[in-house]
């Protein structure tokens, strides 16, 4: 039995799923319902519907309603809190109205380049191409002429927040993947959006300090549940309004939480379809790199941010094509031991892969220099072509780019790092991305039992933590949350560690490759 006013409900919106969960007061899970979503690339950009949107919540939602009443023998009409995640960055505008202006561009996009360059100049920070800023830059330069019309420009999380609450507001953590943030002061950048209006020149009768979202710290209370809210998260009619919502986050910020990583000297790495470390700094970095981000916790603390656009899309390509090969011999397998199995198998291959090598580059990566996607798989007459080995490859390529990133950080910039900690599907599979990932980042990596969960449980416990905020979130962490679970964690194993290392030489080699491919390899889908 539980007291269901004492709950706490996390959405988030992720790039290939939507999930809710309830937990207890004890920060606990206690019922979950999801939704399977994918971005489509329409007309050259990659996007999201918001009509997609409100039905992945609305199904999510009545998953997890279903799920409340069979374990609890009650229906969900009520909680303690919500919170809202979803993926950073991109670009949603909207006018006076509420009209949506452009399609939703999300942090998977790679058209902002010259914007990017410009703005990182001006600014002396790195301004990636992902960022909301960068895309109205973009926008501007291009000559859009929804610009003049914008009156909100938000993230997917501020979206949903705004639509269920009436509130244009963000959680710092998200802000920062919109706009440079001063974390002397837990809000935009002065001197940067001072900078940026004199680009515009008076020309769109907006100031940008206008037009972007108010940023609130954790633990600050957000806004409530409206009736209208209420009936777009439940049109049945059950959950009633009133409820109080946490500031609205992004899958960075929430992957913090969910780990335990917002100390400083403490850092995660997020592995789905995007991956992502962020490790909390002492002191600021004595460079600008245009591979780092620079974004915050949800409480303001500066974060180092190593972004890649992909991580296991083309490995889950590669896993149903082996699932539509034992199901054509009869041998029908579940998704959950198909992967466990094809994971495993991986733990078998040579250290480094027998000379295979694998991109798994759905999109672009700003990272390495490349501008779309083309994944590709490469081995010389002489390789040790196996399943072991290719699982390998697939399983070494999502990590490859981010260890580019990551060394920037721990070798040019001497960052230490103790410990890491892991969190998403590509740690589902217990003992396998996990001791894998230890060797390419060669750092030890710890996984919790929550790791599947994610930036849902994350945000969910960021909304009961608005509840109770008389410490510092570090502390309620720390203490209320993860003292009896620290994780299981994987030291680097020095066989791999080699093994890796071999395997991002012939990597960086391959580059070229990848790039002709982008050259050479286009219009493929037309007849």
């Amino acid at each position: 039995m539980i007291d269901i006013k004492k709950t706490a409900l996390g959405i988030e919106l992720g790039s290939t799923r939507i999930k809710a969960v309830l937990i207890d007061d004890s920060y606990k899970l206690v019922a979950s319902g999801s939704h399977d979503w994918e971005n489509r690339f329409d007309n050259g950009v990659w996007t999201y519907n918001l009509d997609d949107v409100w039905a992945g919540i609305q199904d999510a939602f009545r998953k997890l309603s279903a799920n409340v009443l069979e374990i609890c023998g009650s229906p969900l009409t009520t909680s303690g809190a919500i919170g809202i995640s979803a993926m950073m960055h991109g670009y949603l505008p909207f006018d006076r109205s509420g009209k949506q202006l452009s399609p939703f561009r999300t942090w998977r996009n790679t058209m902002t380049e010259q914007a990017a360059k410009e703005l990182s100049a001006r600014f002396a920070f790195n301004i990636p191409q992902r960022w909301s800023i960068a895309h109205l830059y973009q926008a501007m330069l291009s000559n859009e002429t929804h610009v003049k019309d914008i009156a909100f420009l938000t993230t997917l999380a501020g979206y949903v927040h705004w639509k269920l609450s009436g509130k244009k507001v963000l959680g710092i953590g998200d802000a920062s993947g919109m706009f440079p943030i001063d974390s002397t002061i837990n809000d935009y950048d002065k001197k940067m959006l001072t900078q940026f209006d004199s680009l515009c020149g008076g020309k769109y009768g907006w100031k940008l300090s206008d037009i972007l979202p108010r940023v609130l710290t954790a633990g600050t209370e957000a806004g409530v549940l409206s009736d209208e809210g209420a009936a777009l998260l439940d049109p049945g009619g059950t959950l009633k309004a009133g409820i109080s919502l946490c500031p609205p986050e992004g899958d960075a910020g929430t992957g913090m939480v969910a780990t335990n990583s917002v100390a400083s000297r403490t850092g995660n790495v997020s592995a789905g379809t995007s991956i992502f470390a962020m490790v909390v700094l002492e002191k600021t970095l004595s460079n600008v790199h245009e591979e780092i981000d620079m974004v915050t916790t949800p409480t303001g603390k500066p974060v180092a941010m190593v972004h890649c656009n992909n991580c296991t899309g083309d490995l889950d390509a590669w896993v149903n094509v082996f699932g539509e090969v034992s199901g054509a011999v009869g041998a029908q397998l579940s998704k959950a031991r198909l992967y466990d199995m094809l994971y495993a198998k991986a733990l078998e291959g040579d250290a480094d892969c027998g000379g295979l090598v694998s991109f798994n580059y759905y999109s672009g990566e700003p990272i390495t220099g490349i501008a779309a996607g083309r994944p590709l798989f490469v081995r010389a007459p002489e390789s040790r072509l196996s399943l072991a080995n290719y699982m390998r490859s697939l399983l070494f390529s999502t990590m490859a780019t981010l260890k580019i990133g990551m060394d920037i950080l721990t070798k040019d910039e001497q960052v230490r790092l103790e410990r890491l900690l892991g969190h998403g599907g590509l740690f589902k599979t217990k003992g396998v991305g996990q001791r894998l990932m230890a060797a390419a980042l060669d750092v030890p990596l710890a996984v919790m039992e929550s790791a599947g969960e994610g930036g849902a449980w994350g945000i969910a416990l960021l909304a009961a933590f608005m509840q109770h905020n008389q410490q510092a979130l570090e502390t309620f962490l720390e203490t209320a949350v993860f003292d009896k679970n620290a994780g299981v964690e994987a030291a680097p194993d020095r066989t791999d560690v080699a093994g890796f290392s071999l395997f991002m030489e012939r990597y960086k080699q391959a580059l070229a490759i990848e790039k002709a491919a982008i050259e050479h390899l286009n219009n493929i889908t037309k007849t």
